[in-house]
């Protein structure tokens, strides 16, 4: 491996290793389902992908922007079921890497919020595979946004936090305490629905009070988006007599009560919109 450098890409380097030419990987945020969301540089990608390498969490939509000359290897997890391992996505990244010209490694929202994108990069690295990192647009601040709720509002939020409702190889989930009990303070929590009922006592025994407003994000951006508006008191209700299920966002803090007035989404308008394209 050659010298310490710090030039471009294009040059065959990245950061501050000399690594090979002979092939890149790009791990791309495909944003939280809605193509239209998409980085114009994660299009430019997707249609001109050798091979795409892509998640559960990628719409249908994004999916049918790949080229059809494109291999496609679908490597999606779901809770207790994963078709491959992390440790063999790493691997099966490293060997595409040393075969193809142009692999796009498709992941679900940003590749660096609990993607698992920092894990692949290094695998990367370390194995002299030069890569890039292209960002997306999050499923916290998407669904958010298309649920009418701002993630900081001037005398209701001064902060947010994105947080992990899920834990590795299903540990006791520890939450920061410090966090759940700021009042002034959003809390967006990805993957949570498993692990709900600890969420609600956590925040409860931080001293949130059981009136904070609370919503469920169910398919955020989508023309399946559900929002169901309740409190933290009530959020294990709304999701039993709602029959939500994954993918779906906790957005808890007082922004929720803005929902409202600035609900301004319509899935049933984006169906129609599909439908008729």
């Amino acid at each position: 491996m050659g010298g310490r450098e710090f030039v471009t890409t294009d040059n065959g380097v990245f950061g501050r290793y000399r690594l090979s030419i002979q092939a890149k990987i790009y791990l791309v945020g495909a944003g939280p389902g809605d193509p239209d969301l998409l980085t114009v540089k994660a299009q430019r990608l997707i249609r001109s992908a050798d091979t795409v390498v892509y998640d559960r969490l990628v719409s249908q939509e994004v999916l049918d922007l790949i080229p059809h000359s494109a291999s496609r290897v679908y490597v999606g997890k779901v809770t207790g079921h994963h078709t491959l391992s992390q440790k063999e996505i790493n691997a099966l990244l490293v060997d595409l890497g040393r075969k193809r010209q142009r692999v796009v490694r498709l992941k679900g929202g940003d590749p660096f919020i609990f993607g698992r994108g920092g894990e692949e990069a290094l695998a990367l690295a370390r194995n002299d595979i030069a890569f890039e990192v292209v960002p997306g647009i999050t499923a916290a601040q998407a669904c958010a946004a298309y649920a009418g709720i701002p993630l900081t509002h001037r005398g209701l939020a001064r902060g947010v936090q994105f947080v992990s409702g899920h834990s590795k190889n299903n540990e006791t989930l520890v939450l920061d305490q410090a966090a759940l009990s700021d009042p002034e303070q959003t809390l967006v929590i990805y993957m949570g629905l498993a692990n709900l009922s600890r969420i609600i006592r956590d925040l409860v025994e931080a001293g949130r009070p059981g009136d904070t407003p609370a919503a469920i994000v169910e398919r955020g951006t989508t023309s399946n988006q559900r929002t169901v508006i309740t409190t933290v008191d009530e959020l294990q209700q709304a999701v039993e007599q709602h029959a939500i299920t994954s993918p779906a966002m906790l957005i808890i803090g007082q922004v929720v009560s803005l929902a409202e007035e600035l609900e301004w989404f319509m899935p049933w308008a984006k169906e129609m919109e599909l439908k008729y394209a």
